[in-house]
């Protein structure tokens, strides 16, 4: 099982740019909002694009999706688990509780 990251650790991390966040909703869903600086990679696009859109695999990585119903973020984390990434964690309740405690998103 992946380890999980809280919205206060990860709001951290990303101030302080020691992590790689990947958006597992991709598509329009990113392109309309997503938390800052993150990587759009949906479980489908793993295997083909993981080794470019993230070379270093031991870089910290934090996958999210929607809120905790929403199985993405987990597949993502799983697969790039699986594909030999040694630092992926997973933020649970997603973007939903992001945007709901004030925190900036952006959009393409």
């Amino acid at each position: 099982m992946t380890a999980l990251i809280t919205r206060d650790e990860l709001e951290a991390e990303i101030a302080a740019g020691t992590v790689t966040v990947v958006d597992a909703l991709g598509g329009e869903y990113h392109a309309k909002q997503h938390l800052p600086g993150a990587l759009a990679l949906t479980p489908g696009e793993v295997d083909a694009k993981a080794a470019t859109v993230l070379p270093d695999r031991d870089a910290a990585i934090v996958t999210y999706c929607s809120n905790p119903s929403c199985p993405n973020s987990g597949q993502v984390a799983d697969r790039l688990t699986a594909l030999g990434y040694r630092n992926v964690r997973k933020y649970r309740e997603g973007i939903e509780d992001w945007v709901g405690a004030g925190l900036p998103t952006e959009s393409a």
